[in-house]
This record gives structure tokens, sequence and C-alpha cells, in this order.
């Protein structure tokens, strides 16, 4: 299978003395739900954030479904934020509409479906959500459009664990086959069950990448049992 990000030897820095990207090499897989997984400060965030040209690199190379980082890459690229972004006075199907309004593949049959089944009114304003349901909101944003590349940075982490199960199911059921997921979280117990693969990430450089049940049949132990013993000094 054919490879849809290609990064070479990307340099990332924040100022003269806090390098986070050396170099660095990373091929990610088409078709695939990839976890990616570090410590803190390890570079995960703004990896995602290199991909939806949110940053930009130092030098190297970064390819998205053979497309350097611009417009053709950005329409490919879904991206869910560990920050709420939307503007708080709008109701939540004003929301819907502005993303149809900006992406071509946005699904807006598939978001009200979302809505209905997380039980969330879309004649609801965003301030008056709760913080869980505003989360919902913007991964329902997300996965309704049909993306070549999902990038979700923490899309589980202000939900209720009973709200879990249904928005990994979510996330399961609504990409297209063809289409990759990449997921950065730290509730690694809750997700490695949907992984296909992971990346382990430390201090910008990739320390493991590979088939998730390979690497669990090697280490004879589950993917958060290895992240621990791997990062257990850091």
């Amino acid at each position: 299978m054919s490879n849809l990000v290609e990064m070479r030897g990307v340099v990332k820095g924040y100022g003269q003395n806090k390098v986070i990207f050396n170099g660095l090499n990373l091929d990610i897989p088409a078709g695939k739900i990839i976890g990616l997984l570090g410590p803190n400060g390890s570079g995960k965030t703004t990896m995602i954030k290199l991909l939806t040209g949110l940053l930009s690199k130092e030098a190297g190379e970064i390819r998205i479904n053979g497309h350097e980082i611009g417009p053709e890459s950005k329409a490919e690229v879904a991206y869910l934020s560990e920050r709420i972004y939307f503007n708080e006075y709008m109701k939540v199907k004003q929301v819907i509409k502005m993303f149809q309004d900006f992406y071509q593949d946005f699904d807006e049959v598939r978001a009200y479906e979302m809505l209905k089944n997380l039980n969330i009114d879309p004649n609801s304003t965003i301030k008056k959500l709760s913080k869980g349901n505003k989360e919902k909101v913007q991964l329902i944003m997300v996965m309704s459009r049909h993306a070549k590349l999902y990038l979700l940075d923490e899309p589980i982490a202000g939900v209720d664990p009973a709200a879990r199960d249904y928005i990994l199911h979510t996330i399961l059921t609504n990409y297209d086959e063809n289409a990759t997921i990449l997921i950065s979280t730290h509730l690694i117990t809750d997700i490695e069950g949907i992984l296909d693969e992971v990346i382990f990430i430390r201090q910008g450089q990739i320390i493991l990448q590979g088939n998730a049940d390979a690497i669990r049949q090697d280490k004879n132990a589950s993917i958060d049992e290895i992240f621990r013993e791997v990062f257990r000094t850091w």
C-alpha cells in the first residue's frame, strides 16, 4: 500500500535554542488508523500542525497524497484541534452550514445523523453546551468530511468514559477505507483496540513504528504497557 504522507529531512524549531525536529524522516501509509504516541513535549502536536500547514518547516520536504503543503494538501486534510475554536454564540446548525460552505467534501447528512445519535440539539448555541459536548461537535464536524487524512489531537480527552466508545465507533465508521487517521493521545488503553499501527516519538525522534499487532506479539505486552516501559524514565 502506498504512503499517504512522506516527510523527508524535516527541520522545525522554536527560536535558536529549541529544535523539535532535526532531519525527521517519516512515512505514513494510506488506509490505516495510527496512534501517534509520546510524552508531553515530544513533538506530536508540532508534527500535526506541520501536516495541516498551521506551522511551517525550516527545511526538508512534506508531501500529503503527493502534494506539497499548500491549498491542494489542505483540501485533503481534516484536523481536530486540541482546543475548541468555535464562536460560542453560533448555533450548532450554523457551524454545520459554515463547514458545508468551506469544505467541498463536507457531508451534512452525516453530521446531523451523528448529532442525533449523541443527543445534541442543532438549535443549541455552542455556549450552552457542556465542554464534552463542545468537543463532540468539533469531532463531528471533522468526521463529517470525506478527507484523505484525519489528524485528531486528543479526540477523547475531554469526554466522559461512557461516551468514548461511541466516539471511537464514530471515528471507525465515518472515514473512507483508503483514508488514514492519525490520533495523538495519552489515553492509550482506550484507543489501542482500534489501532492498525503505532508511532512512538520522543524528543522529535521516531523511536518505534510498526504494525500494532506485530509489536504486541513481539513484546508480549499491550501497547500501553510497551509505552510505559519505553518512557518510564522520561
